[in-house]
């Protein structure tokens, strides 16, 4: 039985919700072994279409701080590991063969980010914000810069991923990261109005839609996931990394040596 997200059913429809409100749905390492299973699950389901949310106020905060502090004593092997999973959440999203929509509630922060973005579809309360937040804490968002650059283009990527700023709904609108902004009371009805659009199309059609999508740039998706797996272990490594998270935890400002 998971215990960090929950899974729903109804009829065609599924909601998939992150569920560690305690945490704002931080992602922790179980939770990225339950976000795979919960994916090979509703393929194998005859559901149509999945509704990806977070219980609470958050959508995802990022990583978890627990699971943080753990990877800066890792080896390198483990460090390759561990970026190899979550790689394959994000993989495993961008590439999932029936349609996801991000019903975004709240804070998409970082890891989180990215799991709101690669949804086909990311609806966004009013009050959300959206935020690839790693190099304040000497980290980097390595895995996610691929798709994101994908979706709005390498200026506003090198923007977003260098300065690290959270934006709004009505700014991540703009650059291409949301599809639609809806009041906060009615984010999930809209998501139930998309997807009754979608369900009452072709599965066939979906499907090989989907597919064709994912088949067009899958080998240069695979080999630039292979680089940033490489470069995600190595920088959790160095003393940056590890200053940066010591003073987060902190609640300080980081004395940055360069290595």
């Amino acid at each position: 039985m998971p215990t960090t997200l929950k899974t729903t059913i109804e009829d065609q429809l599924a909601f998939l919700t992150l569920s560690r409100p305690e945490k704002r749905n931080a992602i922790s390492p179980l939770m990225v072994d339950e976000l795979l299973a919960a994916l090979d699950l509703l393929e194998a389901h005859p559901v149509r279409v999945v509704i990806v949310s977070g219980e609470g106020r958050s959508f995802c905060s990022g990583m978890d701080l627990a699971a943080l502090q753990d990877v800066a004593g890792q080896t390198h092997a483990q460090n390759l590991h561990d970026a190899r999973r979550i790689a394959s959440v994000f993989r495993r999203l961008w590439s999932f063969p029936k349609p996801l929509i991000a019903a975004v509630n709240g804070a998409a922060i970082a890891g989180g980010c990215g799991l709101a973005t690669l949804c086909d579809f990311t609806l966004a309360a009013e009050n959300a914000t959206f935020g690839y937040t790693e190099v304040r804490v000497g980290f980097m968002p390595a895995l996610v810069s691929l798709f994101l650059e994908r979706q709005v283009g390498e200026k506003i990527a090198r923007d977003l991923l260098l300065t690290g700023r959270v934006i709004d709904a009505q700014e991540a609108h703009k650059l291409g990261l949301v599809t639609r902004v809806v009041p906060s009371d009615q984010l999930l009805p809209a998501a139930r109005e998309l997807a009754a659009t979608l369900i009452a199309y072709s599965p066939g059609s979906m499907a090989a839609t989907k597919r064709l999508l994912v088949r067009s740039s899958e080998a240069e998706i695979e080999a630039g996931l292979e680089l940033a797996i490489s470069e995600s272990a190595e920088i959790r490594s160095t003393d940056d990394f590890r200053e940066g998270l010591a003073a987060f935890l902190e609640k300080r400002k980081p004395r940055w040596s360069g290595r």
